[in-house]
């Protein structure tokens, strides 16, 4: 034994002449007459109390020889999730190689030099026994699992954690998918090593997956939406097979696609008419094969929410004009736009302008000046249209009140017209930042690096870039080919503004040459802060109205496009914000964003708010306040039937109502443990690396006890043990002094 704190040889002496002391003067005297025997003991149990008491003061310590590997402990990690029911794995299925594993040679192998735990992984860690294990949990959290092992046995001597899975690590909300997932935290180097055990084959079975199915912005009217279905074939060569498009289960396309190869993705464009009242689930199918045995992963959902309340947009004209008049009268005829107008008229005999304004009821009062003087006036509208006016028309207050518009409401802004491009226009003032282009042309036009002396665009004549072929402003054929092809047929524009080169994260959608042979962009667009924005350089696109067939819709189909994605992202007041694609059992979040008319966050608001389920059931949620100086309120959720669901939202301040929402949901668009259902390897050998363990396929599973072995220190330290905070040292104490004072009560002392 030894002591943390060493004693010396007098102190020693001095402590044991003060237990002496304290001992002699406390029975040198008793009340009660004592035999010799009786003041003996009591005596000896106040000496040894008080001798205990200093030797644990100066903390003993045992030094014990180092552990074997005996003493070790492994946790085993299998994984039960449904993937694990693939056959793949040797002719077995996933799950039943490893039981197999665990029963045979590398259970025994570790239960014979380790002590072995053995723990299931699907939605949480839980303990299991060898044969109990079945594949029937929804996904397997490998991250949390591991991390979870890694707290259970924090302090004690852990070889190496051993981890049996397909590798699909498929335990968060939209986190990756099934076997072929890359994984989120792929290991801890701070944590014992791991060493993983790959289940199933990497090439996997024979399989047909939906990778996935977006929607673009809608175009056209809001008519049509196109969905970008990107699909495989696996295992079947360039078999020709099956994709169809279904709208809430009706089939509404259907296509015979043959791979490039095997393996290869395929891209198809389904073009489909969303309802623009309710929302629209679609489907991307592919029918079964015969011999597929994953049929999961066969289908994916995307849902396409309904258009909701009209966009409001504000048009603010320097002067009357055709291009005023046939603009406004196609925005006018859209029934998802309402629009209210400013147009400048001249001046009256004080100097001043005025104004005819057109305006719903309430807000044209804002307007008789020209444009709204304040923030709730201006963040009433989705879209703020500036139309060949002068930048000195605005107050520089106006002006940086129209860039948080777009920055902090979420606004679009469109300026079009050749005054508002003049000399300085817009330069040096708030806006110049908000527009997608340099406002002077500093470069004499566009590089041509991507443009050969054939390919240029005629004088004012519009040719779409490769980008604005596909953009939902300039869609206005049914197809990349037939766009390019009609916008070619219109007409050439009257002039167009010189403008410089587009900003960093801009997009070019459309360019035309000018007379000196520059080329320069005449549409661009590009994201600002939490909204949009766009420039529209060209003169007197009435021509394309004017000079084309009555039935031409062109001129029509491009402002509305026009006007829906520059309004469609702003915002109300109150908004609902979901995940994507959750499915059923996640653990999800609702949170309702509560702002003011200003579209400051409302920090005391109340906000009441109801989940209608898909079977029609409706209750309520209840929100806590996420952060105690923002306007967001939270909700934690778990869906545990797929469908569609509907979240209701209202917020007030006091009796002040400050808006509702709507916001649907769909739960189970696609399963993430069946997206690519071969063995992922890759996740794997990460975990194993980043914790400085090692990989090993199932095949060769019996080489983790070596290495096992090999993790195990060999020369270790000697283990030092203190004693002064065992339990029994503490019981000894106790012991002694009851001891003693239970026979000073027997024998008459107090």
């Amino acid at each position: 034994m030894h002591f943390a704190y060493p004693l010396p040889w007098w102190l020693v002496v001095i402590l044991a002449a003060a237990v002496a002391a304290v001992v002699h003067a406390e029975y040198r005297r008793p009340l009660s007459r004592l035999t010799g025997v009786q003041r003996g003991v009591l005596i000896s149990l106040r000496v040894l109390t008080l001798a205990a008491l200093v030797l644990f003061l100066f903390r003993p310590i045992v030094i014990r020889p180092p552990a074997g590997s005996r003493e070790a402990i492994v946790p085993v990690l299998v994984d039960v999730s449904r993937s694990m029911r693939l056959a793949d794995a040797d002719g077995q299925t996933r799950v039943a190689r490893a039981n197999m594993l665990l029963k045979n040679e590398l259970g025994l192998a570790l239960s014979s030099r380790f002590t072995t735990e053995i723990f299931s992984v699907g939605e949480r860690l839980a303990p299991a026994k060898i044969g109990d294990l079945a594949a029937d949990a929804r996904r397997s959290d490998l991250t949390g699992a591991l991390a979870a092992v890694r707290e259970r046995f924090r302090g004690q001597r852990v070889a190496g954690i051993v981890v049996l899975s397909d590798g699909g690590d498929t335990g968060r909300a939209g986190g990756s998918g099934g076997a072929g997932g890359a994984g989120g935290a792929a290991g801890d180097a701070g944590g014992p090593p791991v060493f993983a055990v790959g289940i199933g084959s990497p090439d996997g079975p024979r399989d047909r997956e939906v990778l996935g199915i977006t929607t673009s912005d809608p175009r056209l009217d809001h008519s049509s939406v196109d969905l970008h279905v990107t699909a495989v074939s696996t295992g079947f060569g360039r078999t020709p097979f099956a994709l169809r498009v279904l709208g809430n289960g009706q089939v509404l396309d259907a296509r015979r696609v043959v791979p490039p190869a095997d393996g290869s993705p395929i891209d198809e464009v389904f073009t489909v008419s969303p309802d623009p009242l309710n929302s629209t689930v679609y489907t991307a199918e592919i029918p079964r094969d015969e011999s597929e045995p994953v049929v999961e992963n066969n289908v994916r959902h995307v849902l396409v929410s309904p258009a909701g309340r009209k966009r409001r947009v504000l048009v603010v004209e320097g002067a009357p004009g055709f291009e005023h008049s046939f603009m406004t009268r196609a925005w006018a005829s859209d029934s998802g736009l309402e629009i209210d107008s400013v147009t400048r008229k001249g001046k009256n005999a004080d100097g001043q302008d005025t104004f005819f304004v057109q305006a719903g009821a309430g807000r044209s009062a804002a307007l008789t000046s020209g444009f709204p003087a304040k923030r709730e006036q201006l963040y009433v509208y989705d879209a703020l249209v500036i139309a060949n006016v002068e930048s000195d028309f605005f107050s520089r207050a106006q002006l940086a009140m129209a860039a948080d518009f777009v920055a902090e409401r979420g606004g679009g802004l469109l300026v079009l017209g050749g005054r508002s491009f003049a000399r300085r226009g817009l330069s040096a003032t708030p806006l110049e930042e908000v527009l997608p282009v340099e406002l002077n042309d500093r470069r004499g036009g566009i590089v041509r690096t991507a443009l050969g002396e054939g390919d240029l665009p005629a004088h004012n004549k519009l040719t779409l870039t490769a980008e604005g072929e596909t953009h939902p402003i300039m869609r206005i054929g049914g197809s990349p080919d037939e766009t390019r092809r009609m916008w070619a047929a219109l007409p050439a524009l009257a002039a167009s503004a010189t403008l410089g080169g587009p900003r960093p994260g801009a997009t070019v959608l459309a360019l035309t040459t000018a007379p000196g042979g520059g080329v320069f962009p005449v549409v661009a667009v590009q994201r600002y802060g939490q909204g949009r924005s766009m420039v529209f350089a060209g003169e007197a696109a009435w021509r394309w109205k004017m000079m084309v067939a009555s039935s031409d819709r062109s001129y029509e189909f491009f402002w509305r496009q026009a006007a829906r994605w520059l309004s469609s992202p702003a915002p109300d007041p109150v908004t609902i914000a979901v995940p994507d694609a959750p499915e059923p059992g996640d653990a999800i979040s609702i949170d309702v964003d509560a702002r003011d008319a200003a579209y400051a966050p409302v920090a005391d608001a109340a906000v009441d708010a109801t989940l209608t389920a898909p079977g029609g059931e409706t209750r309520t949620i209840k929100l806590r306040h996420a952060d105690p100086a923002s306007g967001r309120y939270t909700s934690a959720l778990g869906p545990e039937q797929p469908g569609l669901y509907r979240i209701h939202a209202e917020a007030r301040r006091g009796t002040t109502p400050l808006g509702a929402a709507d916001r649907w949901m769909y739960v189970g668009g696609a399963d993430r443990e069946f997206a690519d259902p071969r063995l992922n390897e890759g996740f794997l050998r990460r975990v194993a690396r980043n914790s400085g363990g090692r990989y090993v396929r199932a095949a060769e599973a019996s080489r983790v006890t070596a290495w096992l072995q090999a993790a195990v220190p060999q020369n270790a330290a000697p283990e030092r043990h203190d004693l002064w905070h065992e339990p029994w040292a503490f019981g000894l104490v106790v012991l002694l002094l009851s001891a003693e004072w239970i026979l000073r009560r027997q024998w008459g002392l107090r």
